[in-house]
């Protein structure tokens, strides 16, 4: 049978330790329409062969539809019901609270909901307003971009003062798949959460970082939950509000679609499914090229029990395995002649971690067998991390 020692308090040790991993999202993963995957959820009625959108979109590290393809985060726009878009509509609220807009919307009342579901997990009240701030000053984010990074690439935490996220404000001028955009030369931003390590914010949802221009660290962008691994950018004050755009978008008409929308980004969010809104996003405010377009270091919490097992001089020198002895019970040795003389010996290769039922929980092995005789004291550490 086997030899069993019971591990005392002093043998059994509990620490914790953190391993990071540089995440680096290119932009083509974002701008193409092979890595984005749509989730074609919302269906409308009435004229036309109606619209259908996605409630978010997914990026992928490659083409989607391959099975080595790994999610990177989710993309989605909310609205908050204080939202001048959402006002300057004049919305009537029937008896159940439900908000009512003009057929020259689109999905407004899914913009709202998404708001407040992520307002509801990232603040701990679905009518609370995310906001921003610099040193004196708090702004709203009434009209927000949510990422949400997978578990696989965010784990337990972003790391203060890694993130950086390259965008151009302004939409590209050379469109693919009829997305908007607007003539002229888009300007590069980047974006980053520098000085987040001392200026250290915290809410319902965990400890915030928030997201300023590089270039001018005084203006705040949106905020990035990095226990959450959620970011969220203002869109007022991360992309131009009023430039023209132009293009196709999806609309309530008798021919389906709107084959001549000109207007501005405003326009586009009131009037756009969220499907139109998030492939102009992706699609034209990231160049579709390897270079970087986010980045940031993760941090994978390590708790760790160390299991101490002592085995004395007298301990554990002999074996159960029944080749261990003769016919006769007699202990084998390597020496014919030497049977009263031989000490006996054991070389451990694997050590079994019990429960007090006896119950088989673990087994180490060692990296070569350890030789255990009556002249040797021996410590075996056991390291569970989980």
């Amino acid at each position: 049978m086997a030899i069993f020692k019971e591990f005392g308090s002093d043998d059994i040790k509990t620490s914790k330790s953190f391993l990071n991993q540089l995440i680096d999202i290119v932009t083509t993963d974002i701008s193409s329409s092979t890595s984005r995957r749509k989730y074609q959820v919302f269906v409308t009625g009435g004229l036309g062969p109606g619209v259908t959108s996605s409630l978010f979109q997914t990026v992928f590290d490659q083409d989607f539809t391959l099975q080595t393809a790994n999610a990177i985060f989710d993309m989605t726009v909310g609205f908050a019901t204080g939202s001048e878009l959402v006002v300057n509509e004049n919305p009537t609220i029937d008896s159940n609270g439900k908000y009512l807009f003009s057929s020259t919307t689109l999905m407004m009342r899914e913009k709202l909901d998404i708001y407040r579901l992520m307002a509801q997990n990232l603040l701990g009240d679905a009518n609370e307003e995310f906001t921003v701030n610099n040193a004196s000053t708090v702004f709203p984010i009434k009209e927000a971009v949510f990422i949400c990074f997978k578990r696989l690439f965010a784990r337990d935490q972003i790391k203060r003062e890694t993130f950086a996220l390259r965008y151009n404000p302004s939409a590209s001028a050379s469109p693919t798949g009829g997305n908007l955009a607007k003539v002229g030369n888009p300007t590069t931003k980047i974006l980053t959460d520098i000085n987040s390590s001392t200026n250290k914010l915290f809410t319902f949802g965990g400890q915030v970082s928030t997201v300023v221009d590089s270039a001018t660290s005084s203006n705040p962008i949106g905020v990035l939950f990095i226990d959450r691994g959620v970011l969220v950018l203002d869109v007022s004050r991360a992309f131009g509000q009023i430039e023209p755009l132009s293009g196709v978008i999806d609309a309530i008409t008798s021919l389906g679609v709107d084959p001549n929308f000109t207007g501005s980004l405003k326009s586009l969010l009131v009037s756009g499914s969220i499907d139109d809104i998030v492939d102009h996003l992706a699609s034209t405010r990231f160049s579709g090229s390897d270079e970087t377009a986010i980045t940031f270091q993760n941090i994978t919490n390590i708790n760790s029990t160390l299991f101490f097992a002592r085995l004395t001089a007298d301990e554990f020198n002999y074996s159960s395995n029944p080749t261990y002895v003769d016919t006769d019970s007699r202990i084998r040795v390597i020496d014919e002649g030497q049977e009263e003389t031989q000490k006996s010996f054991t070389f451990i290769t694997s050590l079994g971690l019990y429960d007090a039922s006896d119950n088989l929980l673990a087994v180490a092995k060692v990296s070569r067998p350890v030789q255990k005789d009556a002249d040797r004291d021996i410590t075996l550490k056991v390291r569970l991390d989980y």
